[in-house]
């Protein structure tokens, strides 16, 4: 396994870790009818204009045989007004690949990453149903506020943490 900044040549790749993890994190979560209408092929579209932006850094964990199993994503948000301070937008893993380590080593490339490009405090936000709330927590995030959201038509809970400073993350 491997952690590497995404090429355009890997959106296909992050498009399918993107609908495919939705589909296994946010079962019961989210409306199945949302789940299943999630489209690779908009997806597809939507990561080649991310990875063409200049503000938005995404890494991709790549297998032995190179497919992406993994990716996780890092920029600034429009509605982040908080000087030199970033949003990490985004960690998935395909099922099969949680728990090995690998979403410890995306997220310490991405906040190295936010370092590099100056941003000292970084947040994130997550459904309140996700478990991956308790890996943020694990690795230092500290809860800051709540709004609710509505996805398909159902109203949830959005969890924003924070990492104050990144430089006192422990790993």
């Amino acid at each position: 396994m491997q952690i590497r900044r995404a090429e355009k040549t890997d959106a296909k790749g992050i498009a399918s870790v993107h609908v495919d993890s939705w589909r296994t994190t946010y079962k019961g979560i989210i409306p199945d009818e949302f789940l299943d209408r999630l489209s690779y092929d908009q997806r597809t579209s939507l990561w080649e204009n991310n990875l063409n932006k200049d503000d938005s850094y995404t890494f991709v964990a790549v297998d032995e045989s190179g497919e992406v199993i993994g990716f996780g994503d890092c920029g600034k948000r429009d509605r982040n007004h908080v000087e030199n301070a970033g949003d990490l937008t985004s960690i998935y893993l395909l099922e099969p690949h949680q728990g090995q380590g690998i979403g410890k080593e995306l997220l310490k490339e991405l906040l190295q990453q936010c370092q590099r490009v100056g941003f000292n405090q970084v947040f994130v936000e997550v459904l309140e149903d996700n478990h991956t709330r308790y890996f943020y927590e694990h690795y230092g995030a500290q809860l800051i506020k709540t709004e609710m959201i509505t996805i398909g038509g159902k109203e949830l809970s959005l969890l924003i943490y924070e990492w104050p400073n990144v430089n006192d993350v422990a790993w």
